[in-house]
């Protein structure tokens, strides 16, 4: 009677930890796990004109692969996740660590102001800088107008893509910083004590002790940011109407799929350019984690 009652008790146990992960599992499945088996779906098939939904294999990604527009807006999310997230990555760095030395006045007022363009929500923001860009009525156009110059267009098609560069650093520096600074708090004052013994000075103290303590927050930082670049809609969409033919419908990957999706209702080679971008996303990201966490 003892080893049924144990198996029963181990069967108990066994269980027991289900039913904590359960509910999470549950819904992870449902809005992580389902919609992507559901676009894996979607993108093996396609809608004829004649004989319907028909499955087609990989058809889809050949063509995508084929597709100039797909790789003209993955370029370009490309250059700008290159040249963007390197700058607002280092500003956000530069600030949390003047905000962490304890010689800048009035830190907590600086690390609430920059932190506050984070809290303005995306589609606000790039309305307001949107607004500033214009060269008819917005804020260009009005320095145009009172000193009779001629600025260069913010939205021109070699400006565009800096435009919202400029926009996405201004929104999310103060994230990246709260992140930054957020490391550096909690690095032993005892280090900076032996440091200043030792008689380093303030630069040695940032390369040799600061950096390398927040090293697994600059890869979380910089995780993020690839993501986020990856991910480029909300700017170039919503600024769209100011400059047509610079801010096509294939400007970025993401609206050249919402674009296929909405409008052209191809929803099957819509989920297939998701499909190809959340790929691209991860592959990357992982290579960044793999070279971030690598030990030197």
């Amino acid at each position: 009677m003892a080893e049924p009652l144990a198996a029963t008790t181990v069967r108990r146990r066994s269980w027991s930890g289900w039913k904590f992960v359960g509910p999470f599992m549950g819904v992870f499945a449902l809005v992580f796990l389902a919609p992507i088996g559901y676009s894996i779906y979607l993108s093996l098939y396609r809608n004829r004109l004649i004989g319907g939904n028909s499955f087609v294999g990989i058809e889809n990604y050949t063509q995508a692969i084929q597709d100039p527009q797909f790789w003209s807006g993955t370029g370009r999310v490309a250059i700008f996740l290159v040249v963007q997230v390197p700058i607002m990555l280092f500003l956000a760095l530069l600030v949390a660590l003047a905000i962490d030395s304890g010689r800048l006045y009035g830190k907590a007022f600086f690390r609430i102001a920059i932190f506050l363009p984070y809290a303005v929500p995306a589609v606000v923001a790039t309305f307001m800088w949107g607004f500033m860009y214009s060269n008819q009525f917005g804020l260009v156009g009005n320095i145009n107008e009172a000193f009779g110059i001629t600025l260069p267009e913010p939205l021109s098609a070699n400006l565009a893509l800096a435009s919202i560069g400029n926009i996405v650093t201004w929104e999310f520096v103060g994230y990246n910083m709260l992140i930054f600074y957020s490391a550096l708090r909690v690095v032993p004052a005892s280090l900076y004590e032996s440091a200043e013994i030792d008689g380093a000075g303030a630069f040695r103290i940032i390369t040799a002790i600061k950096l390398p303590a927040i090293r697994g927050a600059l890869v979380i930082a910089t995780i993020f940011s690839v993501i986020g670049s990856f991910q480029l809609f909300n700017e170039p969409a919503i600024m769209r109407p100011l400059a047509r033919n610079v801010l096509t419908s294939d400007y970025t990957p993401n609206m050249y799929a919402y674009s296929l999706s909405f409008a052209g209702q191809q929803y099957n080679y819509a989920a297939t350019v998701a499909i190809i971008m959340g790929v691209i996303t991860m592959v990357i990201a992982y290579v960044v984690q793999l070279r971030g966490t690598r030990e030197s």
